[in-house]
């Protein structure tokens, strides 16, 4: 995953927000809306393929006109008669309608005018909100014959574009400029792109297929921000939605399940996957969510992997627990204890995301490792803890030689990197770095964050002296005997 886009909640938007005319992009499914959100905004946040129903959940993106800027909405496609996932997909659709400014209604040239666009036109028109129709994938077409085409719509305004190809998008920009005739002042734009782009931290929550990430983060926020549905792949796109903790902001990205490398085969579940373990590299702290229902599984063991290699904050949270019984209970939690061993600074929650239950105590944990995260302890204090981690129990003996630990100092953050300087370093039992790495974190009273230790060995300030003594003597010597021979001829 690119650059993190926080959406404007539906609930009480923050009115500085409301600043920045809101503009969705709606129309049938497979018509280009997410190529054209991802042109208008330069970036690749929204997920694209010729795969007709890819998007599910609105993305929201920041694009920048000459004058104006503006909140772009990309949203699933419009369907008449849904059913099942469908139908909550065009729920999402329809509350991105119901909160813009402006509809961009997307219809496909090559497909030409349907009866599904008359509908939606329709229904678009009984908002009453404005409309610009824009006629996308008009690539090697006359443009003339598709406007007058279309004309049958009745909108006033009509763009012929190619999003894919960039074309016409300089005419759709003059129109959406001349929709918001009062441009915002540079302060007021920073402004606007802090509240689209939170400073707070970035929190993924991932895991395998229907585990319950999109409940989680919906029960969290307090709406039904994410689409939701009892069916494994239903996300398939890395989305973040802003929210706070006693009024500190924090950026919650929901991520496609992973599944195991070799089930996957099809093109979208595999850019899927990517944006979500991109989600894990670009995030300050991953919540893996574990279905209890099912235990640990060898891919949760592959994602909490990840996760470590990453070097990130980890909390591991066990969803699904209200439905275990009291012996099913008590299995789980042996089985984690034994399982989890290969990350032992990783925070465990019980919740029930579907009921909420937990989420108090998981609130508590994000808060707590949160904090973690921001210690910068100095090298008097590292240090000080190293010096008595060795006093405790000292390096083992390796080949005769004992390892010589002299100080400590902070060498990164996030994950939190101790660099430890002595001699004879690279002898150091794996066990022993085990023990030191304990030692600090218990001795900062760190949660959920890992420790990384870097050991540096120290440069010998005798090495290579006696080789220099060696010639001195020797050119000496070879004086002394050449003054000697001279002396005997005479």
């Amino acid at each position: 995953m690119g650059a993190v886009v926080a959406c404007r909640p539906t609930r009480s938007p923050d009115k500085r927000l409301l600043m920045l005319p809101v503009i969705a992009l709606c129309g049938r499914p497979n018509v280009g809306k997410s190529t054209l959100f991802n042109a208008l905004t330069r970036s690749r946040e929204a997920l694209v393929a010729d795969y007709a129903g890819l998007t599910r959940d609105r993305r929201y993106g920041l694009a920048q006109l000459e004058h104006h800027s503006l909140i772009l909405v990309d949203t699933g496609g419009l369907t008449d008669h849904a059913a099942g996932i469908d139908a909550l997909t065009v729920e999402q659709a329809r509350a991105a309608i119901a909160e813009s400014d402006l509809l961009l209604f997307l219809v496909d040239a090559r497909d030409g005018l349907t009866p599904d666009d008359q509908l939606f036109a329709q229904q678009l028109r009984a908002t009453g909100k404005p409309v610009v129709l824009v006629v996308n994938k008009s690539d090697g077409m006359n443009e003339a014959t598709i406007s007058a085409e279309f004309s049958e719509l009745g909108f006033a305004d009509t763009c012929v574009i190619s999003a894919a190809h960039r074309r016409g998008l300089a005419r759709l920009a003059a129109v959406l400029e001349a929709h918001h005739d009062v441009a915002l002042a540079e302060g007021d734009q920073v402004e606007q792109r802090d509240q689209l782009f939170p400073p707070g931290p970035k929190i993924a929550v991932v895991g395998r297929p229907n585990v319950g990430k999109s409940t989680l983060i919906n029960r969290l926020i307090g709406e039904d921000r994410l689409l939701a549905y009892d069916q494994p792949g239903t996300t398939r796109d890395s989305i973040a939605v802003p929210w706070e903790i006693d009024g500190e902001p924090y950026a919650l990205i929901d991520t496609a399940g992973v599944r195991r490398r070799s089930k996957v085969s099809e093109a979208v579940e595999k850019f899927s996957v990517i944006k979500a373990l991109q989600a894990i590299e670009q995030c300050d702290l991953a919540l893996v969510v574990i279905d209890a229902s099912e235990g640990l599984v060898d891919q949760d063991t592959t994602i909490l992997g990840a996760v470590l290699s990453a070097g990130k904050a980890l909390l591991v949270v066990i969803n699904k627990w209200d439905g275990l019984e009291t012996e099913r209970r008590r299995a789980v939690k042996s089985e984690l204890e034994r399982k989890l061993s290969f990350v032992p600074f990783a925070v465990r929650v019980t919740i029930s995301a579907l009921h909420g239950s937990g989420l108090g105590e998981l609130q508590q944990a994000i808060q707590k490792t949160h904090e973690s995260t921001q210690r910068r302890p100095s090298t008097r204090e590292l240090s000080d803890i190293l010096e008595r981690a060795v006093a405790g129990h000292s390096p083992p003996m390796v080949r005769g030689h004992t390892p010589k630990l002299r100080y400590a100092h902070l060498g990164g953050h996030n994950p939190l990197r101790i660099v430890i300087h002595g001699s004879r370093l690279e002898d150091l039992p794996d066990a022993y770095q085990r023990y030191l790495s304990n030692s600090f974190r218990k001795a900062l009273k760190l949660t959920g964050v890992p420790v990384w230790l870097q050991f540096r060995k120290g440069k010998n300030p005798y090495e290579g002296r006696r080789n220099v003594l060696s010639a001195r003597q020797l050119a000496k010597r070879k004086r002394l005997k050449k003054f000697t021979s001279r002396k005997k001829r005479r």
